[in-house]
């Protein structure tokens, strides 16, 4: 399987999801540029956290208009596997590839600490875990917190769209939502970080799993 990790300026986790993909879980990935009009061969893309051109205005409003992101939206729309982590979910909400929006956190702080991740439902992001499972995954930002409207709330689970939620809800996300599917389930963003936790030096490797379901969706298909 190959990923394709996409680089925006700003990002800082696209070196650990490269390593975290080609190293931790053996897959071939290379880096695509903010710029480029095509994704190549990839199986996967993966949008990286990090701070796309600085976040000068809202998390990823600026990011969206990137040249890749067309490439991106082409990519979903054929049935792609699309993985957006943190900055990546912001940015994926802003080009309106998920519904909803990723706001300042409750306590107005930027947190980075491990937490607990239910996992909600069967999908290409979490079919080798088991529904009820608990992930353990490092946060870090500091507008994770997921707000929408009750109908768009109550459309993601009467869908089965909602793919993880906190245990211990540290941001004030509603509804303890810390992941999402598209509509399609082929595109999913989550706030946690699963390429950080890919090695048990890092205090967990549960970030694998979520690997390891993108492989296996990949290899149905």
């Amino acid at each position: 399987m190959k990923f394709g990790v996409i680089v925006f300026p700003g990002s800082n986790c696209d070196h650990d999801a490269f390593h975290a993909a080609s190293q931790n879980f053996g897959q071939q990935a290379e880096y695509i540029w903010h710029d480029s009009g095509g994704l190549g061969d990839v199986d996967a893309v993966i949008l990286p956290g990090g701070f796309a051109y600085g976040d000068y205005l809202r998390c990823g409003a600026i990011a969206k208009f990137s040249k890749v992101m067309g490439a991106v939206r082409r990519f979903a729309r054929d049935g792609g596997l699309v993985l957006g982590v943190c900055n990546g979910f912001q940015i994926l909400v802003e080009a309106g590839l998920l519904p909803g929006a990723l706001i300042r956190n409750r306590g107005l702080k930027f947190i980075c600490r491990e937490v607990g991740l239910r996992v909600e439902t069967r999908s290409p992001f979490t079919g080798a875990a088991r529904i009820g499972q608990v992930l353990r995954m490092p946060i870090a930002h500091g507008e994770g917190c997921y707000i929408g409207d009750e109908r768009t709330l109550d459309e993601l689970e009467a869908e089965d769209r909602v793919a993880f939620r906190y245990v211990d809800n540290p941001n004030g996300s509603m509804r303890d939502i810390a992941g999402i599917l598209s509509k399609e389930r082929n595109v999913m963003g989550m706030m946690p970080h699963p390429e950080r936790a890919c090695d048990p030096l890092m205090g967990s490797s549960d970030g694998l799993l979520v690997f390891q379901s993108m492989l296996e969706a990949a290899v149905r298909v």
